[in-house]
């Protein structure tokens, strides 16, 4: 089973839709932090999404824990610059649907 954690909230019901694609999904509490982070046991993750701009700081955060994982910003929000050497899939909410983007990372 591939695990998925969400950062942000999630008003759009992606971790319901990513959970229905058969991913374990947890979520990092808070900011996002390394300790969040590894609470939702980031570092056995097959993926991070992240459903707030606000909280790109754990896209670094995310990579040097787990080097493979993907990370898939669902946001209508710019991320901020300093995570643009990132490897990042941006989708916004307002084209895909959660069913759609959980169908898409299954």
């Amino acid at each position: 089973m591939s695990e998925a954690v969400i950062a942000g909230a999630d008003p759009e019901g992606l971790g319901e839709a990513l959970a229905a694609e058969g991913f374990e999904v947890t979520r990092a509490a808070g900011t996002a932090t390394r300790d969040d982070l590894v609470e939702a046991d980031i570092e056995t993750a097959d993926l991070l999404v992240l459903t707030d701009a606000g909280l790109a700081t754990a896209i670094p955060l995310a990579r040097e824990l787990t080097s493979d994982i993907r990370i898939v910003a669902y946001t209508a929000d710019s991320l901020p610059e300093f995570v643009g050497g990132q490897e990042v899939i941006a989708m916004d909410p307002a084209l895909l649907g959660p069913e759609a983007v959980a169908e898409e990372l299954a």
